[in-house]
């Protein structure tokens, strides 16, 4: 069994709405009264209340209707939180990690986790258990859950700006096969990241995989430059700091955040279509490991404002995730190695070469040509973890797929032009015209 997690928004009345965000300020109230009453102990010189049992007695001495409509399990599941991220900072300051901070900051809207028991998921209607003596809580999905309702484990209540989602975790069994069809963990292949392709696969029988992601720095860079052109013209009339901002200007912060938060959506969609055609091209070649070079290591380096922009917009983590997530339930073992050298290294020869500016590699010592992202993927496969790359050469893929990531994404279509935004009018100069919603998938 692996654990899964599906997001799911909520179409909700006023009233269902003005309930929903009531009970993310009570779990904020929470947490707030948790730091408050531990600063107040450090102030006078007593040791703080950490352990979840003391903390769930400080709780229900509260008394019944102290926050609202949150019943006692989900706030005892926020204090819960708040003693394992104590706890955890504490260990890590023990091994010696000093940039470990316990958690002091409070936030207004918590996410609100319903266990098992707590809720009842009918379709597309969805209850959430309440503190009792109030009148049950139903609200809409905008869709049905992906999960059988005898395998969803927990319900969690969340925002991101003005509009509330509902995040599924179920636990779902493992894929299962044919005989002979299953993936075999004996054939390996090699997969790097990198901006151009978030995935570049190269298998075992001379087969790769590339996947395109321009359209995902299409969108980064289109939401990067409609970032800074709103905040040029709202300069003037920006709230100079320890200021309040007047309404339109509040008005325009929800609106960034709305634009924020849709933009994470299409990337993260985009990204975990990348990992599905990943692992359904591992699936049908019978690949049962997968070594995937992590580079994260390269994120702490600063190598100047653009350079940090583009890995802040690469979000290699998120890629690793998507890719273990979906691995897990097919059945797919995964490796994490270092790729130090691995597109710098001939996969014939195994001598190294100065690292390409393009995206075409070419030794040489023997003369080999191929794909710079297949290159590092074909070392990867035979790279130990810890260790180098073994005598062993993986072959160099000679049928190579091409796939798109991202067909909702401005620049995966065949024109080239934004979808959002209005179409030149003649032989104007200047400004395409104003954002404009993305249209359906086709």
């Amino acid at each position: 069994m692996v654990v899964r997690t599906a997001r799911v928004g909520l179409r909700v009345t006023l009233g269902q709405r003005r309930r929903c965000f009531g009970l993310l300020v009570a779990a904020g109230d929470v947490r707030a009264c948790v730091l408050d009453m531990n600063r107040w102990r450090r102030q006078r010189g007593l040791a703080a209340i950490t352990n979840f049992q003391q903390l769930c007695r400080e709780l229900h001495q509260a008394g019944p209707g102290a926050f609202g409509e949150l019943n006692s399990p989900c706030a005892e599941g926020i204090l819960r939180r708040y003693s394992d991220a104590w706890f955890a900072a504490a260990k890590r300051r023990t091994d010696g990690d000093a940039s470990a901070r316990f958690p002091r900051r409070k936030r207004r809207l918590m996410p609100v986790r319903f266990r098992h028991g707590s809720f009842t998921i009918d379709r597309q209607r969805l209850r959430l258990a309440v503190a009792r003596g109030r009148p049950p809580l139903w609200v809409h999905l905008d869709r049905e859950v992906p999960y059988p309702a005898g395998q969803v484990r927990s319900v969690t209540l969340l925002n991101e700006g003005a509009r509330l989602f509902v995040e599924v975790t179920a636990e779902v069994p493992v894929a299962t096969y044919p005989p002979g069809t299953e993936p075999d963990p004996e054939r390996v292949a090699g997969v790097d990241l990198g901006v151009i392709h978030p995935y570049a696969v190269a298998g075992p029988d001379g087969e790769g995989l590339l996947i395109s992601g321009r359209a995902l720095r299409a969108e980064a860079h289109l939401h990067l430059k409609d970032t800074k052109y709103r905040r040029r013209a709202v300069a003037q009339r920006a709230p100079k700091p320890g200021q309040a901002g007047s309404r339109r200007w509040r008005k325009y912060r929800a609106r960034q955040r709305r634009l924020e938060a849709r933009h994470k959506r299409r990337i993260k969609q985009a990204q975990h279509e990348a990992a599905k055609q990943v692992i359904e091209w591992a699936v049908t070649r019978r690949i049962g490991t997968l070594r995937v070079g992590d580079p994260r290591g390269v994120l702490e380096l600063k190598a100047g404002r653009r350079h940090n922009q583009r890995l802040r917009d690469w979000r290699p983590g998120y890629l690793i995730r998507c890719l273990k997530d979906k691995a897990e339930q097919a059945g797919i073992r995964l490796e994490l190695v270092d790729e130090r050298g691995s597109s710098s290294t001939c996969p014939v020869c195994g001598r190294r070469v100065p690292k390409p500016a393009g995206r075409r590699f070419r030794c040489t010592n023997c003369g080999f040509s191929g794909h710079r992202d297949l290159v590092g993927g074909a070392n990867i496969a035979h790279r130990t973890m810890g260790g180098p790359i073994t005598t062993k050469r993986n072959p160099f893929p000679v049928v190579i797929t091409h796939r798109r990531a991202g067909r909702h994404l401005p620049g995966a279509r065949p024109a080239r032009r934004d979808p959002r935004r209005r179409p030149h009018h003649g032989t104007a100069n200047g400004s395409p015209g104003r954002p404009r919603p993305a249209p359906p998938p086709r």
